[in-house]
């Protein structure tokens, strides 16, 4: 084997030489061809919002082994139960994760139930209580749908049109 050959019989180093460190304050030349001219920054209104909104608006999610307790929520579009909540709530809608337990009050306009509620609900529009969901407590609705297994317990009652009309003020 010859001086200067590697394992694979590398004969020249083939990689490129280090970068020559520039002075912090070493005057500019101006930019290169391969490198265009910095532009101003946009207005900040004219900025994209890098986490564009869902069409359903705000989301709070109580994430799995969360316990938030003695709440109010308000102006959440969408609460997501994935841990245990004890609250008051007025909102668009909430669902409750198969895991995730809440009890307390609410006034929503869709309740979506894989797991366990307690408490007052009103949901004005229409409640879904899916088939691993329990429901129990002073519960009023606009529509209803129960998949075989759901469970309902307590006063349970529909809303009247009327009666949506007042739920909502």
């Amino acid at each position: 084997m010859k001086y200067g050959e590697g394992l694979f019989n590398r004969t020249r180093d083939t990689r490129l030489p280090p970068a020559q460190p520039v002075a912090a304050n070493a005057p500019s030349l101006g930019p290169t061809p391969a490198q265009p001219a910095a532009r101003p920054a946009p207005p900040a209104a004219a900025i994209p919002d890098p986490a564009p909104r869902e069409e359903g608006g705000s989301k709070l999610i109580v994430g799995p082994n969360i316990k938030l307790k003695g709440v109010e929520i308000h102006d959440c579009d969408t609460l997501v139960v994935e841990g245990r909540v004890e609250a008051t709530m007025v909102s668009r809608s909430i669902q409750i994760a198969e895991h995730g337990a809440f009890e307390g009050k609410v006034d929503v306009d869709v309740a979506e139930i894989r797991g366990v509620f307690h408490g007052e609900m009103t949901a004005r529009k229409k409640l879904v209580i899916h088939a691993s969901g329990r429901v129990g407590g002073k519960i009023r609705y606009g529509k209803i749908l129960v998949q075989e297994g759901g469970e309902m317990t307590g006063d349970i009652a529909a809303l009247h049109e009327g009666q949506v009309a007042l739920a909502k003020v």
